[in-house]
């Protein structure tokens, strides 16, 4: 049987481009939308202290910092891809991991569509070698450590059993500074142009 198309798949952007969600252009991909969006997105769901909600934007750039910290001669277009990772979310939102597998295959389907859109439309590689991708992932769990024991009310035994215990002594210093929307998406804006100018 034959699924009729939805009326509308498409979210316009407040750039006035609209996205359509089952075949997404390149060209309707901006990173003004993306910073916008995850600034806005509340990561864990919102369940996080503090004055402001700790969002995908910040994350990113925390993923993107790791990332670097711990690969020091990565070339531009990897640091981008890390800071990059969770793009899709400025459309789809942030799903926490239970919830992803309640959703099923659908929601990772959705997911590789928005991203390689996003990866075509800033010139950046489709193919991400394997082992890029487990070291941006290190970076990723590292980051969720963080964000766990300081700001999601986590122990740190909690934190260890989920996400691994971080062995690089980058993860004990770091501090999480949870800010104003705005500032998160100035800063993810900054340093995504620093990043292209790279390339």
């Amino acid at each position: 049987m034959k699924l009729k198309a939805p009326k509308r798949a498409y979210q316009r952007m407040l750039s006035g481009r609209r996205l359509d969600l089952i075949n997404p252009a390149p060209l309707d991909i901006e990173a003004e939308d993306i910073a916008h969006g995850l600034a806005f997105v509340a990561r864990w769901n919102g369940q996080t202290i503090g004055e402001f909600p700790y969002s995908v934007a910040e994350h990113s750039l925390l993923v993107e910092q790791l990332y670097s910290l711990l690969n020091p001669k990565a070339p531009a277009k990897w640091k981008l891809i890390a800071l990059l990772h969770d793009a899709p979310e400025y459309v789809i939102g942030d799903m926490i991991s239970p919830v992803k597998a309640a959703v099923g295959p659908g929601y990772k389907e959705l997911d590789d569509r928005l991203m390689a859109a996003v990866l075509l439309r800033f010139g950046l590689p489709g193919q991400v070698p394997k082992s890029v991708k487990l070291q941006i992932k290190r970076a990723d769990k590292i980051s969720a450590w963080l964000e766990a024991i300081q700001i999601a009310g986590f122990s740190e035994a909690e934190a260890n059993k989920l996400f691994g215990t971080p062995k690089h002594a980058i993860a004990k210093t770091l501090k999480l500074d949870l800010r104003p929307p705005m500032h998160v998406k100035a800063d993810f804006l900054n340093r995504h142009h620093v990043l292209l100018e790279q390339l």
